[in-house]
């Protein structure tokens, strides 16, 4: 069974990354420079305006490549792109409450913590406002009435981590979550577990607080015999885990969730084996991209069903091909 949904999910990839190459020509480093007026391939039409709401961002690396992506379609579709973060799901709520009252033409928001956003994704669709959800939550977009979902399915980017950790032969590993309650963290970690041969705990930290992070990672490698392997569900807790091992004297390998150029950087000096790049370019580039398709033909990516962007495990023998792009803040 698992054998078959994993096929299932990496297929589903495939045809993503076909679409990513396809359109290539408008994505990448070339995209971040602002098309000319009336050139530069800048659509024609009546300017939109598309809000984005993301249930974290402030400083955080994976957001900003997020943002630079839907930025780069707002360009491209002649589109004004607002963009607000909260960590509190009642603030999410709040900042798609005011989008709503601003009557933008279209709303992205993701759903880490489902439940808080049903009500205000309800007065969106009676408003009339298109939403397309994005990177977590997947399974309720189509409930909440968006048109699609865009990011990668969690439980199946947890068994790819959980495969590669076989191929490792590890024994023991221990999966980070650091924010209780969010949906997408608990799938990643239940993924590992289903698919990973050896055993697999869970551990959750405050992931706003590095220093307390870092202690209680490392307290556990202390206290807990023969970890020899750390999940970690983003590039910043990464580094956090980086350090925990080497105060708690121990040799775990630590992979991770998301790419950016630190996590580049440490698979290049091996001090991370793998990481899975779900492409957050790509999810605010598409998701822009198919709010503006469908405000002026109707159209939705995917047909309504989830748009795959990940996962692709990436590993030190592809760092040269992706050092430059990193440093872009593209990937």
């Amino acid at each position: 069974m698992r054998t078959r949904r994993t096929a299932a999910g990496i297929a589903a990839f495939a045809a993503a990354a076909v679409l990513v190459a396809g359109c290539s020509s408008s994505g990448g480093k070339d995209s971040e420079d602002k098309p000319e007026e009336g050139g530069g391939g800048k659509v024609s039409g009546p300017k939109l305006t598309i809000g984005m709401v993301t249930h974290s961002g402030k400083g955080d690396a994976f957001w900003d490549i997020v943002q630079k992506g839907a930025q780069a379609a707002a360009d491209k579709d002649n589109v004004e792109f607002l963009y607000a973060s909260d960590d509190q799901a009642q603030g999410q709520a709040q900042h798609v409450q005011s989008y709503i009252d601003k009557k933008v033409d279209g709303i992205i928001v993701t759903l880490a913590k489902p439940d808080a956003m049903k009500d205000v994704l309800g007065k969106a669709k009676a408003a009339g406002i298109p939403v397309i959800t994005i990177n977590s939550g997947g399974q309720f977009s189509k409930e909440y009435g968006a048109l699609n979902h865009i990011g990668q399915d969690e439980s199946v980017a947890g068994e790819a981590v959980g495969a590669e950790l076989d191929k490792g032969s590890r024994k023991k590993a221990l999966c980070v979550i650091h924010e209780q309650g969010n949906v997408s963290l608990e799938e990643r970690c239940a993924g590992v577990k289903k698919a990973f041969g050896g055993d697999t705990e869970n551990i959750n930290v405050p992931g706003t607080d590095m220093p307390q992070t870092q202690s209680q990672i490392a307290a556990k490698l202390q206290a807990t015999e023969g970890i020899d392997a750390i999940v970690t569900l983003n590039a910043g807790i990464a580094e956090a885990a980086i350090k925990a091992k080497g105060d708690a004297g121990s040799e775990a390998q630590v992979s991770t969730f998301d790419l950016n150029e630190a996590v580049t950087q440490q698979m290049k000096a091996k001090e991370i084996a793998f990481a899975v790049d779900q492409q957050p370019y790509l999810q605010g580039y598409l998701a822009v991209d198919g709010l503006w398709l469908y405000r002026n033909n109707l159209n939705v990516i995917g047909g309504g069903q989830q748009v795959l962007t990940g996962p692709a495990i990436v590993t030190e023998k592809d760092v040269a091909q992706l050092e430059k792009l990193t440093e872009n803040g593209t990937r």
